[in-house]
């Protein structure tokens, strides 16, 4: 049994190294975090008062996950008890932290919004700097489930973040959207410029009606339920 899982998780670190940089980077990364009895994954960029969603999934729940991105990023991010020491971080470095060891400089508002409500009952936070960009690793577990999950696996998890975002091109689609089909983030795309379902339809030779099922599964897969949701985690 040690001997499969280990293989196991040699093949899955093995997919996210091979898809850095790549759209195929997400959905294997979110496969390697799944294996840790993690719930949900939210990965954010801080700049300075700018926060930017690169991944947010819930594994049982996806609309969760969307809900508690676009409030983190409507302007709740500035009160991470965290945030002081992102910003001061050194480049190169991955340091974890655990929810009952910060839980005391959280404020009320903050522990009821993102733990409290959504029975989110433990988390690990990495904080990885990179040349580029500064990132804030979550990893949560909802109530019931075992002990923290492992810090040197979290730490690695944190680690192969940094790598892939800080290779992703900043001319591309907006990182959330690498979970999406070619044509879901193609309609995506129309919708973030403004686009009506008959605008989109045109540019890609479809019927308004296939834009509206693909914004749907789209939405679904995201974990967002309206188009400000879309907004919300492709802030940039």
């Amino acid at each position: 049994m040690v001997r499969e899982a280990m293989t196991s998780l040699a093949h899955h670190v093995d997919t996210c190294l091979a898809r850095i940089g790549t759209g195929e980077f997400a959905a294997a990364f979110a496969d390697f975090v799944e294996t840790m009895g993690v719930d949900q994954i939210m990965v954010f960029a801080i700049d300075g008062d700018h926060a930017r969603c690169l991944l947010s999934r819930h594994f049982s729940h996806s609309v969760l996950a969307g809900k508690l991105a676009a409030s983190y990023l409507d302007g709740w991010f500035l009160q991470d008890p965290l945030l002081p020491e992102l910003r001061q971080a050194a480049p190169g470095t991955v340091t974890l932290h655990r929810l009952d060891g910060i839980g005391a400089e959280m404020g009320d508002d903050y522990r009821r919004i993102f733990f409290d409500e959504p029975g989110l009952k433990a988390k690990t936070t990495l904080i990885a700097a990179g040349d580029r960009l500064r990132l804030f690793v979550s990893l949560y577990q909802s109530e019931g489930t075992k002990a923290h999950c492992d810090a040197d696996l979290a730490r690695l998890a944190g680690r192969l973040a940094l790598m892939h975002f800080e290779r992703m091109s900043e001319d591309g689609p907006p990182p959330p959207l690498a979970v999406l089909s070619e044509r879901e983030c193609a309609v995506c795309l129309g919708v973030l410029s403004g686009q009506k379902a008959e605008a989109i339809a045109a540019d890609l030779g479809i019927a308004a009606s296939t834009v509206v099922t693909y914004r749907k599964r789209a939405y679904a897969k995201l974990g967002i339920t309206s188009r400000a949701g879309l907004f919300a985690i492709c802030a940039k």
